[in-house]
């Protein structure tokens, strides 16, 4: 590991100029490539204090042995270089979007004398127009099959093509009509490259022209009474409008957009690109890359970008680009799109209307692309036993930890404070074995503490369960299984007459907290105070990602393409969904509490006639047990719990809007405008972020 004040330039050595640098290991290899305005102000930012960067930046310049750098004259040529660069060397650390596949192409061979349509994949050609990409091969087969019934251009290869020049006669397609067989000189090449032309301005969304010419021909062949022609044009016309639907209009201004989306997460993004000319989606494309880099939703736009557009000009730059974040400056990449295509490039993200609908469905489409790949990776038996492995040896444990469970805490502002617990068996998530706890020792905001009577809770009910089936007889520790009443979804598991131990029963080899070394000093304080050393503790801190082990001062830091560091964080980002979905039940259920729940065995349909027969609780509270009784279901005895219920929870004072000073005549549980119950929430604590 390198320090890097033994390769740090003097100063006055950098240029204020614009430029790209390249960071260099200890072998000569380029591992970093990135441009700047400022050469100075950014490699400054480089060479701090090692503590005040970020941890993906640290290792790189921990890694790097040298630097160097180029001026340019401008930010555009930067961009340029940058890109040229990051081709030509593959620096590790740098954002490099990996495709899952070769995407296949319409390719129309405008370069050879006698255009060819095929299917294409890889590197694109110089003098080849090029459709798409499309997401599977026969998407675009059965394209060119339709419209060759109108444009008969030449399909087959080289080949073919000699060996019926050679014969004299052409393939099956030039006798069922589906290519002019310019083999043969049926057509000239220059009649024949007419064709190809108009094939090519079709794809573009150049159609209704075609279809109107064809249309008009159809009626001049019925007015003149050759209906065979006629029929063929109709079936012509027929077979564009098929292949046209085969592509919705998504944009009603024959609009040539591509729109990009990035879905991403700590470590990795995924990006998707739908491809629409002439207001139809003609092409989607997708990648997925590691952050290897420190770098905002702007940066990872930009990159795609270059990616994207980096070999292209002319018209495959379309006119717009909608991005959901423009990248910082976006003036030179504006710029350097208008020099690839020609002509000006907007660069801009969509504000509303279709096009901002558009880009929504493209973001999930990233979306969706993001959870597939994690999901591929984390399905791989492979995988999921070399990560265990990874864990293994990192936190130094006696063996794999097939059962991990995970603990975190939610709260709104200090209210509603609850736990989950998530457990994953062989590095799956075991969604049967969730639990949810409410936090009942204490009031108020307090992680550690949380923590600290989560995992004593846990493991208390582990002691007991293990002193029920007699695999541990030392009563000190054992305590009384605790109750679900206020709350807790404790999960009791299958009795014990199948012979099956309960859920609680079953100790995990690894705990997890979310968070770093104060919560994991409350769990593993939880453990030793109930007696129990053999399970492992760590936690994982969100902020850095970080691993805390109990007791030591440093973390430990699992590499960023480690596979153990992925599945302890899919563990963590697990138990943080499970316990914000419960906090956000529980606060929506205490927005629509009513007196009326302290009821015994007053149930939601009782509720509800009542509040509809009354209107509200107002006139329910004032109303006489006998007109209580009217209300169908009610009988005398459940009239009256419910008069002793409002009469204890009759407010002290009316109730006073803060806002406009307005004495509010009616409570919770008024009459909406429907003639259903309508609760009124509390809008200040609606307000409040989860933790």
């Amino acid at each position: 590991m390198a320090d890097p004040s033994s390769y740090r330039p003097k100063p006055g050595e950098i240029p204020d100029s614009p430029g790209v640098y390249r960071f260099r290991d200890e072998h000569r290899r380029v591992i970093y490539v990135g441009k700047a305005k400022s050469l100075r102000q950014r490699l400054a930012n480089y060479f701090q204090d090692l503590a005040g960067l970020h941890p993906r930046t640290r290792s790189m310049v921990t890694t790097a042995a040298s630097v160097e750098w180029t001026v340019v004259s401008t930010e555009v040529e930067a961009l340029q270089l940058e890109y040229s660069w990051i081709k030509e060397y593959d620096p590790r650390f740098n954002v490099k979007y990996r495709d899952d596949k070769s995407y296949p192409y319409l390719a129309v061979t405008m370069n050879e004398e006698f255009p060819r349509v095929q299917v294409m994949r890889g590197h694109k050609k110089k003098g080849v127009r090029y459709f798409g990409p499309y997401a599977h091969a026969w998407a675009i087969r059965d394209t060119v099959d339709l419209l060759l019934r109108v444009f008969p251009v030449r399909t087959c290869s080289a080949g073919v093509f000699k060996n019926a020049a050679r014969t004299g006669r052409p393939c099956l397609l030039g006798y069922i009509g589906k290519c002019s067989a310019p083999c043969v000189d049926r057509v000239s090449a220059e009649e024949h490259r007419e064709l190809a032309d108009e094939f090519c301005d079709f794809m573009t969304g150049r159609t209704n022209t075609y279809i109107r010419r064809l249309e008009k021909q159809m009626g001049e062949a019925a007015e003149e009474m050759e209906y065979e022609r006629a029929a063929r044009l109709r079936d012509d016309v027929g077979a564009l409008k098929k292949a046209m639907e085969k592509n919705a209009v998504v944009l009603a201004d024959a609009t040539d957009a591509d729109l990009i989306a990035v879905a991403e997460d700590e470590l990795e993004a995924a990006v998707q690109i739908f491809h629409v000319r002439g207001g139809r989606v003609r092409g989607q494309r997708g990648w997925v890359t590691d952050k290897v880099e420190e770098i905002t939703t702007g940066a990872l736009v930009e990159h795609a970008l270059q990616q994207l557009y980096g070999e292209e000009t002319g018209d495959a730059v379309p006119k717009e680009v909608l991005v959901p974040a423009l990248p910082d400056p976006v003036e030179p990449v504006q710029e350097w799109l208008t020099g690839r295509r020609g002509s000006n490039v907007s660069l801009r993200i969509p504000q509303r209307g279709d096009k901002k609908a558009l880009m929504e469905t493209v973001q999930r489409n990233a979306q969706q692309a993001l959870v597939l790949h994690k999901t591929k990776r984390a399905s791989d038996l492979t995988t999921r036993s070399r990560a265990l492995e990874e864990i293994t040896d990192a936190l130094d444990l006696d063996s794999a930890p097939l059962r991990i469970e995970c603990y975190d805490i939610s709260h709104l502002q200090g209210d509603d404070v609850v736990a989950s617990m998530v457990v994953f068996e062989d590095g799956l998530a075991r969604k049967s074995e969730y639990r949810r706890f409410q936090i009942k020792g204490f009031a108020g905001q307090d992680d550690v503490r949380s923590m600290h009577e989560v995992v004593t809770r846990r493991f208390r009910r582990y002691l007991a369960e293990k002193e029920k089936t007699g695999e541990w007889t030392d009563g000190e520790n054992a305590e009384t299984p605790e109750t679900d009443r206020n709350g807790e979804i404790v999960g009791t598991g299958p009795t014990e007459d199948d012979g099956r131990p309960k859920k609680f029963a079953y100790p995990p080899q690894l705990v997890v907290v979310d968070g770093g070394a104060p919560q994991v000093a409350a769990a593993r304080r939880a453990l030793d105070e109930l007696g129990i050393d053999d399970i492992a503790v760590c936690g994982l801190a969100k902020r850095l990602e970080e691993v805390w082990l109990p007791g030591d001062d440093d973390p430990v830091v699992l590499p960023r393409t480690s596979e153990g560091l992925y599945l302890l964080q899919r563990v963590r980002d697990e138990a943080h969904r499970f316990a914000i979905t419960y906090q956000r039940t529980k606060r929506s259920k205490r927005f629509r509490s009513s007196p009326l729940d302290d009821v015994p065995g007053l149930g939601d349909t009782r509720k509800q006639a009542l509040l509809k027969h009354f209107g509200s609780l107002k006139k329910l509270r004032s109303a006489t047990i006998d007109q209580i009784c009217e209300v169908p279901g009610i009988g005398r005895k459940t009239a009256e719990t419910i008069a002793v219920a409002l009469a204890r929870s009759a407010p002290a004072a009316p109730a006073v809007n803060t806002a406009t000073g307005e004495i509010m005549e009616e409570e919770p549980g008024t009459m909406g405008s429907s003639g259903e119950p309508v609760t009124l929430g509390a809008p200040d604590e609606r307000r409040g972020q989860e933790t």
